[in-house]
């Protein structure tokens, strides 16, 4: 019998960068990054894209997601996600609200909802069937405008009063993602902070690992 590994209990949530012109070129630094310790999923995000465009590179990059036991999530279309047969869905406040998601995808995928730094949207969101809600954002971030700023304090609330799971999102680095993991994440999602890492997304991926089993 194969020894059973143990996962921390904050785990790290992988973000793709927003553009990604060469899908089968993207497919080396991806197994670079999960090849570096423990993901326990990768969101495609990819806001400028076709449906087209979305599909094309979800069918390329969800089997190397899967070879490495990690679940593939498309963000914002449950449409999408239902045709490429994703893990799960991430939602916005402005997107498909969660039970009209729900008869599109099923029962078997993932539905994560956006909440800001909203006690109330958390809430909601967990009353509809949400899987997970995700917080955010907890630090300037480049890959999208903040608009919303998040606090510790309600990393630490919902940690107490919550069984849905959380994320903390938004310019989650190396250096910077312990007081998240402390408040309670359960997840901690990064973009910039893996692809961007001086020394590679396999290096990146093994430090947020060393902080994460500490």
């Amino acid at each position: 019998m194969s020894e059973q590994k143990t996962l921390p209990d904050c785990r790290l949530y992988l973000i793709s960068p927003p553009v990604i012109d060469d899908p089968e070129g993207f497919v080396a630094p991806l197994s670079q990054a999960l090849s570096g310790g423990d993901v326990a999923s990768f969101q495609l995000r990819l806001k400028e894209a076709s449906e087209a465009e979305v599909i094309k590179t979800a069918e390329m990059l969800k089997p190397v997601c899967h070879s490495f036991d990690v679940a593939f999530i498309i963000n914002d279309s449950p449409e999408i996600a239902a045709k490429v047969g994703a893990d799960g869905v991430h939602l916005g406040q402005s997107d498909s609200d969660i039970k009209a998601a729900r008869e599109i995808v099923g029962h078997d995928v993932v539905i994560g909802v956006s909440c800001h730094n909203s006690r109330h949207l958390a809430f909601e969101a967990g009353d509809n069937g949400a899987d997970y809600v995700a917080f955010g954002a907890f630090y300037p971030t480049k890959t999208k405008e903040t608009a919303h700023v998040a606090e510790l304090e309600t990393l630490v609330w919902w940690s107490d009063i919550a069984e849905i799971p959380c994320v903390a999102i938004g310019g989650i680095t190396v250096e910077n993602c312990t007081p998240v993991i402390d408040a309670g994440a359960d997840f901690i999602a990064v973009c910039t902070g893996v692809w961007d890492y001086a020394d590679g997304p396999f290096e990146a991926v093994k430090q947020f690992n060393e902080k994460l089993n500490q």
